[in-house]
């Protein structure tokens, strides 16, 4: 996974509640056998229309969005059915940061063992967030190390993260590579443990 600390970007203002897995990748989709490719399957029935032309009214078809590398979203993001696709999907389409007043619990742990960094705000921020992304395209800075996202018409907000989670995506680790930093102390153990048999 890449290390995450500090996201300057452009964000998608998602002003949705209740957006669920199947609204992020829908499971005509999931045949997939790589974690790769899904990106461009992200929110599909609301990104084109029956006759698979894209829909303009949609916020990532907006040419003032291209590229958004965070997506702020309304509450219970990410609910629904547990696929891991979802978070893959977010991630293969550009999004590193997903900010939202709450999440679903498996969606939220998904995220971290990703390597997206779900921020929750309160419900204020977030519609302050959308109110003047969707009125005109803002570009915000995560700084994951000072738990702040930082706005350019002159608000800081502060946000909370679990120490190991911060400390996995600011290294760039998922469970595995965490694993691998006692790799000493494993052979050590292994080694020792092949004594006494």
């Amino acid at each position: 996974m890449e290390p995450i600390n500090i996201v300057k970007s452009v964000y998608a203002p998602l002003d949705r509640k209740n957006v669920d897995t199947d609204q992020i990748i829908s499971k005509e989709f999931l045949k997939r056998i790589e974690r790769t490719g899904f990106g461009q399957f992200v929110f599909y029935h609301w990104r084109f229309n029956e006759n698979g032309q894209p829909n303009e009214d949609f916020v990532l078809n907006k040419p003032a969005y291209s590229g958004a590398e965070i997506l702020v979203a309304q509450d219970n993001f990410g609910c629904g059915s547990s696929r891991e696709h979802a978070p893959w999907a977010i991630l293969d389409y550009g999004f590193r940061v997903v900010i939202a007043p709450s999440f679903a619990d498996i969606f939220h742990n998904n995220c971290f063992k990703n390597g997206i960094l779900p921020i929750r705000l309160t419900e204020a921020e977030c519609d302050e967030l959308l109110a003047k992304g969707i009125e005109q395209a803002q570009e915000i800075e995560v700084n994951l190390e000072a738990q702040t996202v930082t706005t350019g018409y002159g608000k800081t907000y502060t946000f909370n993260i679990d120490p190991y989670y911060k400390k996995m995506l600011l290294n760039g680790w998922d469970e595995i590579s965490l694993t691998f930093q006692y790799e000493d102390h494993i052979k050590a153990y292994e080694e020792k443990r092949l004594v006494f048999e």
